[in-house]
């Protein structure tokens, strides 16, 4: 069985690759209560001290407008913390995969594959984009890079999810304002877990977009989350790009993301996505 190290383990994706995986492959956490990543001596200690096959990246500063106010911390979880755990996982000659994101792109000429030119417009797509240029797939040989997007599951209790602050603000019949003029690309996070599955067991120094199979406005997205669960279509408003994120970080604005490289697994539509959200919530409520 393949020993999986992973980093962001108890995170919104980390945690559920390791429900729906642990049967398949051995996981071996590093806890962020366990090891700072931004500490270099701590971080070599440790993972010297781990027996695995490959290394899961997914630890990461994430909060898009906080990069932009705390820039220090965001550098040196997602550029030195990566810095440090891939030249360990290197100096024991294991594989690496780093989890990066479609923010890496300016969303200015979709669709975006994985040869397309990274070109990021905030501080964290930036911090995100440089941890890509240390991990540097094929020169890396031993590394790989798989970019993700809008990530969305069944249930998550830290964290909402896009999906789930929807369903939640229309469940207590809040207003919300979505942009018409945008496009994203939601990925059913049990998709992406099972298409890693696939991945360990063919790891090759690429990039991967491992993402959902289609994309839509924000505004689409939020009616057919309404449509889906049920709830009030009439509370979601249209709303501009540039009116919704005025005073915000920048963020890509057609962030419709495809893959030539994903043909070993088929990642769900948004809607088949969202009704299996619903089944295991329905399913688990009984």
């Amino acid at each position: 069985m393949l020993k999986i190290a992973i980093s962001g383990s108890t995170g919104l994706i980390g945690t559920r690759i390791i429900e729906l995986l642990e049967n398949k492959f051995s996981f071996v956490p590093l806890l962020q209560s366990e090891v700072d990543i931004t500490d270099k001596n701590s971080t070599v200690k440790t993972i010297n001290s781990m027996d695995f096959d490959i290394f899961l990246h997914m630890a990461a500063y994430t909060n898009v407008d906080g990069a932009e106010k705390d820039k220090q911390l965001a550098y040196d979880i997602n550029v030195k913390g990566t810095q440090y755990v891939f030249n360990a996982v290197m100096s024991k000659k294991k594989q690496f995969i780093y989890v990066s994101t479609d923010f890496v792109f300016d969303g200015a000429s979709p669709p975006y594959f994985e040869d397309s030119k990274p070109n990021p417009i905030s501080y964290y797509a930036e911090t995100k984009y440089q941890g890509e240029q240390i991990v540097n797939p094929p020169a890396g040989g031993n590394a790989m890079i798989v970019r993700l997007s809008y990530p969305y599951r069944a249930e998550y209790d830290l964290k909402k999810d896009f999906v789930k602050s929807i369903v939640s603000a229309l469940q207590e019949k809040k207003e919300l304002k979505m942009v018409t003029d945008s496009s994203i690309t939601p990925t059913f996070i049990d998709d992406i877990a099972l298409g890693l599955g696939y991945i360990f067991n063919d790891f090759s120094p690429r990039i991967i977009h491992l993402v959902g199979a289609d994309s839509l406005s924000p505004y689409e997205a939020g009616k057919l989350i309404a449509k889906t669960f049920d709830l009030d279509k009439t509370l979601i408003k249209p709303t501009t790009f540039a009116e919704y994120f005025k005073n915000k970080a920048k963020r890509p604005q057609y962030s419709e993301i495809k893959s030539k490289h994903n043909t070993f697994y088929k990642m769900k539509t948004f809607e088949k996505g969202l009704a299996e959200v619903k089944n295991q919530l329905y399913n688990r409520e009984l």
